[in-house]
């Protein structure tokens, strides 16, 4: 089994800054690639930004040049930077994982329970 543990989400105002982790922990054999997703109310779960575990990435054109993500292989965690915030950046913001199992080396997808952030003046 694997989770993943969010944090670092709150109430922020429009121009502010905000960063968000995710960790894995379980039984991992290697991560393929780590996301951030967002969920609005009403609206659709968007990707925001993926990265692999060379570092590839790729962001929504909605968060390009504001939002950063890295990731640290060594901790199994994720990271997502978040500059120049804007209301419509308001969302429950979930982690998402693609990782080879250590006993089967089968590939799963696993989401974190999700970590809201608001932006409001």
């Amino acid at each position: 089994q694997v989770q993943l543990v969010e944090s670092g989400g709150g109430l922020v105002q429009p121009g502010g800054s905000l960063g968000l982790s995710c960790a894995a922990t379980g039984s991992i054999f290697s991560i393929i690639a780590m996301a951030w997703y967002r969920q609005a109310p009403g609206k659709q779960r968007e990707l925001v930004a993926a990265i692999t575990s060379r570092s590839r990435t790729n962001y929504a054109d909605s968060v390009k040049g504001r939002f950063t993500i890295s990731r640290d292989n060594a901790k199994n965690t994720v990271y997502l930077q978040m500059n120049s915030l804007k209301p419509e950046d308001t969302a429950v913001y979930y982690c998402n994982a693609t990782i080879r199992g250590d006993s089967d080396y089968a590939l799963y997808d696993y989401w974190g329970q999700g970590t809201q952030v608001t932006v409001s003046s």
